[in-house]
């Protein structure tokens, strides 16, 4: 179903949002915090997307890797200002509390960090100016896509007993962190609370 980027889906998203009852994690002592930004935009046409990013290879950590704008807590920062702060400091669009629309599970990753995703609204209609210091390069992703029943796929990996979830996005496979995240925002769209901290990443992205 397409989505038009207006207040309707803004009020919708909102709501589908505030309804998903999201879960406590007791994780939080032991791992770092981290935030990304869920951001919504208007993609092609009228449609609402969200902006994906391919990370830059200059990189220390998962570089040139697929990533949903964010990063770590600054110390004092809560997830929501770490998400809109990295949103600006990556992509150069400054939004507010008031664009923020709801928190998702939070999800721990294998290399040590506790990431809380954080749906916003990018109300501003500044160009997109991404920083090449950290982004190679940004792409929108339009909700109808996330929603296709062949978005998303599971496999398995020896190394572990949980499924690796995959999204599909330029003949390419994204994996978790990254794909979990979204797949758990595509099922807010469609009224369900679906975890995903269960779901596997890829053994490269354990570091």
């Amino acid at each position: 179903m397409a989505r038009t980027f207006d207040d309707a889906t803004r009020r919708n998203i909102a709501e589908l949002c505030m309804a998903f009852t999201r879960l406590p994690d007791d994780s939080a002592l032991l791992l770092k915090r981290a935030a990304v930004a869920i951001a919504l935009t208007r993609g092609e046409g009228e449609e609402t997307a969200f902006l994906l990013t391919r990370r830059a290879a200059s990189l220390r950590s998962h570089s040139a890797q697929w990533a949903l704008p964010g990063g770590r807590c600054d110390p004092g920062e809560t997830q929501a200002e770490t998400a809109l702060r990295e949103l600006h400091e990556e992509l150069g669009l400054r939004v507010d509390d008031a664009d923020v629309l709801g928190v998702l599970d939070d999800y721990p990753t294998r290399s040590g960090y506790l990431i809380t995703p954080i749906v916003v609204w990018v109300s501003t209609r500044a160009p997109i100016a991404p920083n090449p210091d950290e982004v190679a390069s940004v792409h929108r992703i339009t909700l109808q896509a996330i929603e296709a029943e062949d978005a998303f796929s599971f496999t398995t990996i020896p190394e572990s007993v949980r499924r690796v979830i995959r999204f599909r996005h330029a003949g390419q496979h994204i994996h978790a962190p990254t794909a979990a995240l979204i797949y758990q925002f595509r099922e807010v769209l469609a009224g369900r609370d679906t975890r995903v901290a269960d779901l596997e990443q890829p053994v490269f992205a354990w570091k």
